[in-house]
């Protein structure tokens, strides 16, 4: 490719004239002498932005005056055209300051499909199981005093006598009657592999019940003589009962004043105490009805109560162990009417039990609210 840049300039005050070539610069002064520069800046970026740019074809002005053609080259639309070659933002239409971003396009709105999707999903399963607890509720009213089940060969009649054992074990203070009730339930069921209704009818009922006797005394054995000590009289329900019949196995007696202690230093239970904090002798709450029984001793109180069953004297009793005890809890002191159980599981010193004689090693026999049995945890 050949060119020819023709021109004059003024250098200092003093008019110039110069041509260039393809490799240099000539021009001649007012006093007729000529120069040779190396060629121009401007011609070797004619050059690289031809070689850059093959379809790139430079433009020139042929201008005619008394000596020479003038080629004219735009030299600022070529570094324009430079400057869109080389910057790679430009090139490709995305600021610098933009990066991908991955599932989405940076600051866009529009969510992955799968999140869409799930969304909904999740809004009909909550709504579902809200529309499961608000059925479950009035049923649970129902059921706590209708549910008819059978315990000890003698037919039962809801479940409200049980329910601060039922509340203890799902871990909730709520009404039986409420939603928040049910959702407990619903989580215990699953825990029990159980049908998650929220609904607390026998099969529920059943399975706590198992549970329940399952956490009991196992051992049936005699204690031996030595293990056994003659608590005193004071510490009884009745302080005329005979001596041999205030035995208690050595290691439950001193649980069981632990778990005294601990009532009376707790004063919303409003226990009379002595001076050095043991329960004072007019107290009746949380003293033994019964404790160690005999073989024979048991076979006397059956034939007693021939109409109380299975359910309230067994044949095989957990006080031969000596680490069962009856304690007085409210009402009649062992009477398995239902009006009587009513009214013990409703007083302070019973759910405080509940509340609390695990820690000391004490588990319950649901059905009687004032038996309570040392496994010695």
């Amino acid at each position: 490719m050949r060119y020819r840049w023709c021109g004059a300039k003024t250098v200092l005050g003093r008019v110039e004239e110069f041509s260039e070539g393809p490799g240099s610069s000539t021009y001649t002064n007012e006093r007729g002498s000529r120069r040779v520069t190396a060629a121009r800046v401007s011609d070797n970026l004619r050059l690289v932005v031809a070689t850059l740019s093959p379809g790139f074809s430079a433009q020139s002005l042929q201008m005619n005056d008394s000596r020479n053609h003038l080629e004219v080259f735009f030299v600022p639309l070529a570094m324009c055209l430079m400057a869109a070659l080389f910057d790679p933002g430009l090139a490709h239409g995305q600021s610098r300051a933009s990066k991908p971003v991955r599932g989405g396009t940076a600051g866009s709105r529009v969510r992955p499909t799968s999140s869409v999707r799930e969304k909904p999903a999740e809004a009909s399963r909550e709504s579902s199981l809200t529309s499961d607890l608000r059925l479950a509720a009035p049923r649970n009213a129902s059921l706590r005093r209708e549910l008819g089940w059978t315990f000890g060969g003698k037919q039962q009649r809801g479940w409200h006598l049980y329910e601060p054992l039922i509340s203890g074990l799902l871990q909730t203070e709520h009404d039986a009657a409420s939603e928040a009730f049910a959702a407990a339930l619903t989580s215990w069921q699953k825990r029990s592999g159980l049908r998650p209704s929220g609904v607390l009818d026998e099969e529920s009922l059943n399975a706590m019940v198992s549970e329940w006797q399952g956490k009991r005394l196992k051992a049936q054995g005699y204690p031996v003589p030595e293990d056994l000590v003659t608590a005193p009289a004071s510490d009884f329900y009745d302080q005329t009962r005979a001596g041999d019949l205030r035995q208690v196995e050595r290691k439950t007696y001193a649980a069981y004043q632990l778990l005294v202690a601990t009532a009376v230093a707790d004063r919303s239970l409003g226990l009379a105490r002595k001076a050095k904090g043991e329960l004072a002798p007019t107290e009746k709450y949380l003293k033994i009805i019964s404790a160690f029984r005999s073989r024979e001793y048991q076979e006397k109180l059956r034939r007693e109560s021939p109409n109380a069953g299975r359910a309230g004297l067994a044949i095989s009793s957990p006080h031969f162990t000596g680490r069962a005890l009856d304690l007085y809890v409210g009402g009649e002191p062992v009477e398995t009417k239902d009006s009587n159980r009513a009214l013990q599981v409703q007083t302070r010193v019973y759910q405080w039990l509940v509340r609390n004689a695990d820690r000391f090693g004490f588990r319950p026999y649901y059905y009687e609210p004032w038996h309570w049995e040392y496994v010695n945890k």
